[in-house]
């Protein structure tokens, strides 16, 4: 990228030059007080400053990415604590669905949304790894942010567990390609050998509301804004992961890391 690229994308201001104007304002101060020079105006230290990033364009570049790699280890050591002091809600929240080894040593915890596309390519590996690892306990988050329809299928999901069916309801609706309307959902549900006129009843009940927005109030407390998110002790991943990537994760927390 030359010279005139930069400009024209950060265009010269005072307050993208503040920073700049500590360093030339310190270095003038102590020419001035070693050479007796008097200080120069604000309009020519501004055109100094001005000068300077049109000769050196990269000093903008380097200073937004110390900016965001500043950004990401404060958010990284604000989740550390709060992974830290959530972890009663995180593990065992009665409300969150549980699969795998119920009393497994290790614990996987998902925050999903059913209508999220990464969502669906990570259901299997997750599905493959409780069959893989006798050990893996998985919490379900269910974290919808996709619109009315994924709050729908959430909702759906959460209610399932009075037919002691909601794990292979949590699989068909990801594996399903049909949009998350009521009807659809339902037709998923006989699928799998749910009654439908009882879930729909079920679906009703504001309890499961509330469990959604405690999810996303958990979420935010974590930094959680997208999906999938996986988190196993005290390490949080973004993203979708594949088999492989979920065996990995495991076995750091099965070594301590």
């Amino acid at each position: 990228m030359n010279s005139h690229d930069v400009w024209s994308r950060f265009p010269f201001s005072l307050n993208v030059c503040a920073a700049l104007a500590l360093v030339v304002s310190g270095c003038s101060t102590a020419a001035n007080e070693t050479k007796n020079i008097p200080a120069v105006s604000q309009d020519r230290t501004d055109a100094a400053i001005e000068r300077y990033i049109r000769t050196h364009p990269e000093v903008i570049m380097q200073s937004l990415q110390a900016m965001e790699t500043k950004r990401q280890a404060e958010l990284q050591e604000r989740q550390k604590s709060a992974l830290a002091t959530k972890q009663q809600e995180l593990l065992h929240d009665p409300a969150s669905p549980v699969s795998g080894n119920l009393r497994g040593e290790i614990t996987l915890v998902e925050f999903y949304d059913y209508r999220c596309g990464y969502c669906k390519k990570a259901a299997q590996a997750v599905t493959d790894l409780q069959k893989d690892d006798p050990r893996v306990r998985v919490v379900y988050k269910d974290f919808p942010i996709l619109g009315e329809p994924s709050e729908l299928a959430a909702k759906a999901a959460l209610a399932s567990q009075a037919q002691g069916k909601h794990q292979a309801f949590h699989e068909a609706l990801f594996a399903s390609h049909a949009d998350m309307t009521k009807e659809e959902i339902l037709k998923v549900a006989v699928g799998v050998g749910l009654d439908a006129k009882r879930l729909e009843a079920d679906m009703a009940n504001p309890q499961w509301q509330a469990v959604i927005e405690k999810n996303r109030a958990l979420a935010q407390d974590l930094g959680i804004s997208g999906t999938p998110g996986f988190i196993v002790g005290n390490e949080l991943v973004p993203g979708m992961l594949d088999l492989n990537g979920l065996k990995e994760l495991i076995a750091r927390a099965g070594q301590g890391k």
